[in-house]
């Protein structure tokens, strides 16, 4: 009796150890992939608590989430001779479980392999501007060159490939400053001119204008006036007449016009250019 008794302890204990060797517990993020002595079962074991054959089945757990793999600097030249350094991020996710696992060995490390390779590729063929100023061409292109590869054979999907770094050399780190510097300057250069432009048209308009009509510019010239009288300035500037200065250039540069007389009233006439331009004579009273 007590042999049966501790037989029967052996063979519970024995199922106890197959059924938990027997009982697998899949993710709701994975899908399983059974081999049974090497040959693979066709149907794919869904999440939750499966059964598999103890000692006979071999359960392979597949992440079907988006996996982030960091490719990490890769040395390249690009098309127009610029040696430099890239890191990029590739965004993939297993579509077929089957092929992850029995087509490929450790696809994480085939994928970051193909990256690498790629990426030095990619920036072989692109030139420097176009990777600094149109980096979504480069990543779809090098999305593109990655998924070839990976999503038939493979079972994998590639679902973005972004570049998240571009180291440049020193020196070219410098050309670029400088050339930057100088088309800023030129933007400069060329908006003051056509600021200077616009003034000097809108300038001449108004000169124009005011030649047009004279009552205008003295408007202006007192106007003119009162903005410096505003700024509290000790020194008050008056704008010489225009007037004055044609009248005096007639004078000196024509012919000496006939000097003005002026009649006293008693039969006398006598010059009077000692009022009218300072001269050293005083004008006739009407009796000497």
């Amino acid at each position: 009796m007590t042999t049966l008794v501790v037989l029967i302890v052996i063979l519970g204990i024995l199922a106890l150890v197959t059924l938990a060797a027997s009982l697998r517990k899949i993710e709701q993020f994975e899908r399983g992939v059974v081999l049974r002595f090497g040959r693979l079962l066709p149907m794919i074991r869904q999440p939750g608590l499966r059964m598999i054959v103890p000692f006979a089945d071999r359960l392979y757990h597949v992440n079907m989430q988006t996996i982030v793999l960091d490719i990490p600097p890769q040395g390249a030249i690009t098309k127009d001779n610029v040696t430099l350094s890239v890191d990029a991020v590739v965004y993939y996710r297993v579509i077929d479980p089957v092929k992850a696992v029995i087509n490929v060995q450790r696809y994480m490390h085939a994928v970051s392999q193909v990256a690498q390779t790629s990426l030095r590729s990619v920036i072989g063929r692109a030139e420097l501007d176009t990777l600094l100023s149109d980096r979504d061409q480069v990543n779809t292109e090098l999305k593109a060159v990655i998924d070839t590869p990976t999503e038939g054979p493979w079972g994998l999907s590639i679902e973005r490939v972004e570049i998240k770094d571009v180291s440049l050399p020193d020196g070219m780190k410098r050309s670029m400053s400088r050339q930057a510097e100088a088309e800023r300057e030129r933007r400069a250069r060329v908006i003051a001119a056509d600021g200077e432009f616009q003034a000097s048209t809108k300038l001449a308009a108004a000169a124009e204008t005011m030649s047009a009509t004279p009552s205008a510019l003295q408007l202006r010239l007192l106007q003119t006036v009162v903005d410096v009288a505003a700024e509290k300035n000790s020194t008050l500037v008056m704008p010489f007449p225009v007037e004055m200065l044609r009248f005096f250039e007639n004078m000196t540069g024509g012919q000496q016009a006939e000097k003005p007389q002026a009649d006293t009233g008693n039969g006398r006439v006598d010059d009077i250019d000692g009022v009218l331009f300072g001269g050293d004579r005083k004008p006739v009273t009407g009796t000497e």
